[in-house]
């Protein structure tokens, strides 16, 4: 089976069946990176410091609805979406999500155990908002609202750490399950889906992304996913 794609993560969602993912986790570029950019406050739409790759066009906010709508429909009844993303696209994106029909129940808080750049209270959090689509139990409900998980240094642009997906794909689907990341990046969440013994598709528009986790897979050999 194919499981990697290279499209427009909206075009590619349209792609697949109606209810037939399990869990669908993904970190778009949100658009708030480039107001930051244009004032001066983060070099992050640049070139990486400790990359190669050139950071990706940014996912507008204006697009988020179309997302939502087919995140809803390819998510089974009785499932979980997790969004990363900073306080000012919570903003944007929790309602959109509501209004499509997602239940929200809050944002979870991943405390990147340093800080990072810029200024006025430099931040060392960033959100992942937890959504539902009917109703799934959590399957541990001892698990806290802020997860701790050193940030990735010198790896791909905001790579997010493999075992910060290993909690919520553990929290939110079963052995065997489908997990869905239409913006995979790094494929930290492909990486994780793998190990716990999941499915995954992933898809990004980027070559960038795509050469990236190809090395990866062939740096960590041990992976069944490639």
């Amino acid at each position: 089976m194919q499981n990697l794609f290279k499209d427009d993560a909206v075009k590619w969602l349209k792609s697949l069946d109606d209810s037939s993912v399990d869990l669908l986790i993904t970190d778009p570029p949100y658009e708030s990176l480039e107001k930051h950019r244009s004032i001066g406050t983060t070099t992050r739409l640049k070139n990486s410091k400790s990359s190669s790759n050139k950071w990706f066009d940014i996912f507008p906010n204006s697009r988020f609805d179309e997302l939502f709508q087919e995140v809803y429909r390819v998510l089974k009844k009785g499932s979980h979406f997790y969004l990363f993303c900073d306080q000012e696209t919570m903003f944007a994106a929790k309602p959109i999500a509501e209004q499509v029909g997602f239940k929200f129940w809050k944002p979870i808080v991943w405390d990147k155990c340093a800080i990072g750049m810029g200024y006025h209270y430099r931040a060392r959090y960033e959100f992942i908002l937890f959504f539902e689509k009917g109703k799934r139990k959590l399957n541990n409900l001892g698990i806290p609202d802020i997860l701790e998980h050193k940030r990735v240094h010198r790896g791909y642009p905001t790579e997010k750490p493999v075992s910060l997906l290993e909690v919520l794909i553990e929290q939110s689907s079963n052995e065997g399950e489908l997990v869905v990341d239409p913006f995979f990046g790094s494929g930290s969440t492909l990486v994780a889906a793998d190990n716990l013994s999941r499915k995954y598709l992933g898809c990004d528009v980027s070559e960038d992304a795509h050469q990236h986790f190809k090395n990866r897979l062939e740096d960590q050999p041990e992976h069944k996913c490639a």
